[in-house]
């Protein structure tokens, strides 16, 4: 598409945005009224909302408008499914500068279709501004289908701790690019274009999960969330955490142990659960670690001992450029 937002217009834009979805049954009325209209089975919703900012957590150089789009809609259809909902739809917030080229938030619009799709879910409307610097709101939308959500507060001692989905591999591909690299390949898609496993967190409640949540901040942060919340300690044996042999290459390219990636690294948007041990899980999930009464708080211990490295946090001291 030739031209710029500016020069489409509030309204041409709207209409070239909307143009390029597809829809679910789910959706009963879809963009161009004032509202839209989904179907809520359950008459319970799940929401989550998310904002990604140009610079803090994408940039334009390293992600296309694609990427960014399958991006945006990656990290908060995966919040949906940490509860145990399946994605029914999403909600855009965008604010663009006039002078952006009208094709980058047409691009972005065909990311978020396409992710969507991926999660069985679809865009069913939203908003544009005009600002300064790009913004990518999501609302995202599930439905329960008659089962209780799974909450970060369940875990019981005795529990284990099991994995479905990529860790650090985000992580590791923000290090090859953040050093001028675009390869190796699956990495730094990794990092572009998480792939969360949409069903699995549906099928963990059916299972039994007795907690759940997606891996964003990190494997260790997001397992401090379930350990505060159920009061517990949790303890990941580092030995039975997979780190494959090209992170190995790459860690020993940049001089960075893999384990802290694994670890440490957000953005897979990999599920992690706790089942009861008498639980038969599948082949995809891995099982990492247990749930213990807590000793003095609750925490997360690797091996038994403390695991000082944190986690991603906008408002602390690594709350730098995560793009």
């Amino acid at each position: 598409m030739k031209g710029t937002v500016g020069e489409l217009g509030e309204f041409g834009l709207i209409r070239e945005l909307t143009s390029r979805l597809t829809s679910t049954p789910a959706v009963r009325l879809g963009p161009g009224d004032d509202a839209a209209v989904v179907a809520a089975p359950d008459r319970r919703v799940v929401a989550s909302t998310d904002i990604l900012l140009e610079g803090r957590h994408f940039r334009r150089d390293w992600s296309t408008a694609y990427d960014v789009g399958r991006k945006a809609a990656a990290q908060n259809l995966a919040d949906i499914a940490a509860m145990g909902a399946v994605p029914t739809a999403i909600l855009l917030g965008l604010v663009v500068p006039a002078e952006l080229p009208a094709s980058w938030p047409t691009e972005l619009m065909d990311g978020l279709r396409d992710e969507c799709q991926v999660a069985g879910a679809a865009v069913v409307g939203g908003d544009v501004v005009r600002g300064d610097t790009i913004t990518v709101s999501i609302t995202a939308l599930g439905d329960l289908r008659n089962h209780e959500p799974v909450t970060r507060a369940g875990a019981q001692p005795g529990d284990v701790v099991a994995v479905t989905g990529w860790l650090g591999w985000s992580a590791a591909g923000h290090a090859v690019l953040s050093r001028g690299f675009r390869s190796p390949r699956a990495f730094v898609e990794a990092h572009r274009r998480p792939e969360p496993p949409y069903h699995a967190g549906p099928a963990a409640a059916g299972l039994g999960a007795t907690a759940m949540t997606d891996v964003s901040d990190g494997l260790i942060a997001d397992l401090g969330h379930i350990a505060e919340a159920s009061k517990v300690r949790i303890d990941i044996r580092s030995g039975d955490v997979d780190v494959p042999s090209q992170m190995n290459d790459i860690g020993q390219a940049v001089g960075v142990d893999p384990l802290q990636w694994v670890l440490n690294g957000g953005e897979d948007h990999a599920i992690v659960a706790t089942f009861p041990p008498d639980v038969k899980l599948p082949a995809r999930w891995k099982v990492i670690g247990e749930i213990l009464n807590p000793s003095a708080q609750p925490q997360v211990t690797v091996d038994g001992a403390p695991w000082t490295s944190k986690g991603w946090d906008h408002f602390g001291e690594n709350g730098g450029d995560d793009a």
